[in-house]
């Protein structure tokens, strides 16, 4: 589990498919620390393991799955990435909870300045837009954030300072593609009530059952 807060932007290093393995080669510094073979690690929101490590840099192997569901074979030698470990039990938890378990991709359709704010439109399938709701918690490459806005088939987010800062998110254009994973209390509610086969959940059911976070600014 993952809270959706980056803690360090790594560099692609290697990326190797299509052999006996895929791996994913990453440089990095702040994540390295108490980090061990075996443990669970976000890269721009997909939850991968480790393989291998050593003082400057760590191998995540990914299966072909994930390489369907998400931007990661798009990504080259130099690609800067967001990192997180998993939540620690007791831990913090300053953005929402993450499982990082893609849901989609979605495309970047807009950015517009929005004052000191960056406001981005992503286009998104339908299976993500039935979970997106405007105040709704969502996952973007791993970054949590806060839905100002939606309609049927888009989204925007908006990155304040901090967030363009500290992310990859500020850097990109129209036309990228980002991972998207969805609140999860979304599905628990829909599942809950049964409404699988229903168009999806909206604000006044998510407010109804305490699901929905208060406003406010990421």
């Amino acid at each position: 589990m993952f809270t959706g807060i980056v803690e360090e932007i790594g560099t692609v290093k290697s990326l190797r498919l299509g052999g006996p393995e895929n791996t994913l080669h990453i440089v990095a510094r702040d994540v390295l620390p108490e980090m061990a073979i075996g443990d669970s690690i976000a890269v721009n929101g997909v939850c991968l393991t480790v393989a291998q490590r050593d003082a400057s840099s760590f191998v995540v192997g990914l299966m072909p799955e994930t390489l369907r569901r998400s931007n990661l074979e798009r990504l080259q030698v130099g690609s800067p990435v967001n990192l997180e470990r998993a939540l620690k039990v007791g831990g913090r938890l300053g953005g929402h909870f993450v499982q990082g378990h893609v849901d989609g991709v979605g495309k970047v359709l807009s950015v517009r300045r929005d004052g000191d704010a960056l406001a981005y439109t992503f286009g998104a399938p339908p299976e993500v837009m039935r979970y997106v709701v405007p105040q709704g918690f969502i996952a973007v490459d791993g970054v949590s954030l806060t839905v100002v806005s939606c309609d049927a088939v888009s989204f925007t987010v908006s990155l304040v300072g901090f967030t363009q800062r500290n992310t990859i998110l500020a850097g990109k254009e129209v036309g990228y593609e980002a991972n998207l994973e969805t609140d999860i209390m979304a599905k628990y509610v829909e599942r809950m009530l049964g409404k699988e086969r229903r168009p999806g959940v909206s604000e006044e059911l998510l407010a109804k059952h305490g699901f929905l976070s208060p406003s406010r600014q990421v």
